[in-house]
C-alpha cells in the first residue's frame, strides 16, 4: 500500500493510504534498518499519503487545528467504528473522558478504551484527546506511550517548550 513518512517531535510516523483514503498511521520503530519491511521508497508514496504527511507537518509545526484527508477505517468492529468516529470530534487542544466517550456512543468506558488502543489511525483521529475520569493521562498505543499522549496534549495546549 501506497506510504509517506515524517519525522516529528514524537517520533517518526508513517501514513498508509489505500490509493482514495488513510487507513493508518503508524509509528516507525527507532533502528529498523533499510531493508527492513518498514523502509518506504519514494515511489510507494501517493497523492494521499504525501498530503498526509504535509498536514501532520502542519500540524506539528505550524499550528493546523483541523485535517482535511479522506478517512477509511478498515477491521474493527461497529462499535470500534462508532468510537472513532467520535474521536475525531473532540476539538483541538481539548480532552474528553473515556467515559464522555462512553456516554456518546452508548458504551462503558472500558471498551471505549479498548476501540482508543486499536485506533488505526492516531493524531489525525485523535485517541490522545482522551483521558481517565480524574483528568489522568492513561493509555496510549502509539510511539512512547502516555509520553508520546502528553507530548501531543503539550503541542495542542501550546506548552511545545519540552520538544
Amino acid at each position: 500500500m501506497p506510504a509517506s513518512e515524517l519525522d516529528t517531535p514524537v517520533g517518526r510516523l508513517r501514513a498508509v493510504s489505500d490509493g482514495e483514503a488513510l487507513v493508518r498511521v503508524t509509528w516507525v520503530s527507532a533502528g529498523m534498518t533499510p531493508t527492513s519491511t518498514t523502509a518506504v521508497e519514494e515511489e510507494e508514496c501517493d497523492a494521499v499519503s504525501r498530503e498526509t504527511v504535509r498536514q501532520l507537518d502542519a500540524y506539528f509545526h505550524q499550528g493546523l487545528t483541523v485535517f482535511d484527508l479522506p478517512i477509511r477505517f478498515r477491521g474493527g468492529s461497529a462499535f470500534e467504528y462508532s468510537v472513532w468516529e467520535a474521536m475525531r470530534s473532540i476539538p483541538y487542544g481539548e480532552t474528553w473522558t473515556y467515559g464522555d466517550l462512553a456516554a456518546r456512543v452508548g458504551g462503558v468506558a472500558r471498551a471505549v478504551g479498548g476501540a482508543c488502543g486499536r485506533n488505526p489511525i492516531p493524531v489525525v483521529v485523535p485517541c490522545h484527546r482522551v483521558v481517565g475520569s480524574s483528568g489522568k493521562l492513561v493509555g496510549f498505543s502509539g510511539g512512547e506511550g502516555v509520553e508520546s499522549k502528553r507530548q501531543l496534549l503539550d503541542l495542542e495546549r501550546g506548552q511545545t517548550s519540552l520538544f
